[in-house]
């Protein structure tokens, strides 16, 4: 009887262990690929880091935009204020271009009267009639109330009138003639005019005691 040697395989034995060893060979040697999980992009945007980043990049843009409109501002600021100023000095510069105007145009109007003032005083040299001379101021006179009355300027009606602080001004008291005049102007020392209803020059009186 011939007893079988535990040990030693057949052909078929080792040729399937060779196989087994070229196999584990072949997984040794060949590289590992990385396995992507494809539900695991490449955008980071859902990962914190990333929102941190997204809400950065949107808080620096809308500083941005709150600096330009802040700039846009001030410069509107600067303008109006440029313009404001130019105006003031603009009116103010009218204003009294327009005052000096009117003077100019007030004193124009005088000098006709002026004129007629200045042939009365050569012609007085030759006349003598004295009542021809009062006339003739009489007339200049007049000529130059009617000047004040086109400006808006009148004279003030003073004498009989009851004494009124608010346009009058007492120089002096006087015994009153007559009972009916006691509180009254009984002369008027000096005329007190109104321009446009308003008082100028208060009149200078005597008012009766």
């Amino acid at each position: 009887m011939v007893l079988k040697n535990p040990f030693r395989r057949t052909e078929k034995e080792k040729t399937t262990m060779e196989k087994e060893t070229m196999k584990n060979e072949q997984a040794r040697t060949e590289p590992l690929e990385q396995t992507v999980d494809p539900s695991v992009g490449t955008d980071n945007a859902d990962s914190p880091t990333g929102a941190m980043d997204q809400g950065s990049t949107r808080e620096a843009a809308e500083l941005d935009i709150l600096r330009t409109e802040h700039q846009a501002l001030h410069e509107k600021h600067l303008r109006l204020f440029a313009e404001f100023d130019n105006f003031r000095k603009r009116t103010a510069k009218e204003k009294l271009e327009l005052l000096q105007l009117a003077g100019a145009e007030t004193l124009k109007n005088i000098l006709p009267v002026m004129d007629d003032m200045e042939r009365a005083i050569a012609n007085n040299a030759n006349v003598e009639d004295p009542e021809a001379i009062r006339k003739g101021m009489e007339l200049i006179h007049q000529k130059f109330i009617n000047l004040m009355a086109a400006q808006g300027m009148r004279v003030m009606k003073a004498k009989g009138e009851v004494f009124d602080p608010e346009v009058h001004e007492a120089i002096t008291k006087a015994p009153a003639p007559e009972p009916a005049l006691k509180g009254k102007v009984l002369e008027v020392v000096e005329n007190g005019y109104t321009m446009n209803d308003k008082v100028i020059r208060f009149a200078k009186v005597v008012v009766g005691e």
